[in-house]
């Protein structure tokens, strides 16, 4: 395992994988309602990686250190037979924790399912409590009800839950503190996330960020926090626990204090795509080449050889102008 990781020239330990581009309802990052809508073109079958296939690369990937994997969509759960696939992967050597990222409207059904197969956790998006505000950046009339029942089912299961809240100025600040007050309560880690430009058809634009100073001082005034230690090298989240509780609350902050030095992400799409940053432009094709190649030292000198060219700063560099200008790929696409 050393000998493979010594490949790299920065470290590569959490690979995020989407394994579907379709959702059951659209979120603040997915496209808007006029092009993620029924007449949307989702990737052909064939396209789209199998589980052997998914497999396979996972198992490369931790040859060169990746111990977390994150199983993401569009909304992954709307792939069948997940929990097969979270089996395959659990059952990798090297590989010690595997997450799913999902808007919880499946786990009721198959939450016991994910974690008699392997699956250790939990990140459900649930941007606010208010019906009203919830329906409306959903698009679906889906209910915050739902997601809520959910996010019970997982804890139920035993599996480790964390909620995503997705701040953005004018569409959903107001639900700031409730949604801190129902998690604190609920003993539940909540995240708040910095509205960022990931593609190009969201909207987005400074002036519509929350940043993590003015939510960290709206909390300080309804909570006492105190700073936590990151758990690992390269942690995104800026994490912090309410006073004379075990329950934390966390704030990814792409926008005002980027971590593009510290980051050991990188990300394949459902159709076999390579990524080594979120606001990337172009992908590499690793589909190709497993489809055509059944050994494994390919494959592996493959994602070294990219990842050891990454130059990947945009957080760091970014511009009113370049947030606007440069195409990135879509949220629904690369999962996130």
């Amino acid at each position: 395992m050393s000998i493979m990781k010594d490949r790299l020239s920065r470290p590569l330990q959490d690979l995020r994988i989407s394994i579907t581009d379709k959702c059951n309802f659209r979120c603040q990052y997915c496209m808007p309602a006029d092009i993620f809508g029924p007449d949307f073109k989702f990737l052909p079958k064939n396209d789209i990686l199998s589980f052997e296939e998914i497999e396979r690369l996972a198992a490369a990937f931790s040859k060169l250190g990746v111990s977390k994997l994150r199983i993401t969509g569009g909304e992954p759960l709307l792939r069948k037979d997940v929990a097969s696939l979270i089996s395959r992967l659990h059952q990798i050597p090297g590989i010690k924790d595997i997450g799913l990222t999902t808007n919880g409207v499946l786990l009721p059904r198959l939450a016991i399912d994910l974690v008699n197969a392997g699956l250790h956790r939990v990140n459900v998006s649930l941007d606010a409590l208010n019906d009203d505000i919830f329906k409306k950046i959903n698009g679906r009339g889906v209910s915050s009800k739902v997601v809520l029942k959910g996010i019970k089912a997982a804890r139920d299961a035993g599996l480790g839950v964390k909620v995503n809240m997705v701040v953005q100025k004018g569409v959903n600040e107001s639900e700031i503190i409730p949604m801190a007050r129902h998690f604190k309560d609920m003993g539940v880690a909540l995240r708040y996330i910095e509205f960022m430009d990931v593609g190009n058809s969201n909207g987005w634009d400074f002036s519509k960020v929350v940043t993590k100073k003015e939510i960290f001082g709206m909390l300080s005034d309804h909570f006492d926090l105190e700073p936590m230690d990151p758990n690992y090298f390269g942690e995104v989240a800026k994490r912090y626990r309410y006073k004379n509780t075990d329950t934390e609350v966390g704030f990814i902050t792409s926008v005002s204090e980027s971590f593009c030095s510290s980051c050991t992400r990188a990300r394949i799409s459902a159709d076999g795509k390579f990524y080594t940053c979120l606001f990337a432009s172009k992908g590499y094709d690793l589909r190709g080449l497993v489809r055509a190649c059944k050994e494994e030292e390919p494959l592996i000198n493959e994602i070294s050889s990219i990842w050891n060219q990454r130059k990947d700063r945009y957080s760091d560099e970014r511009t009113e102008e370049s947030a606007k200008s440069k195409e990135k790929i879509e949220m629904s696409y690369i999962g996130g």
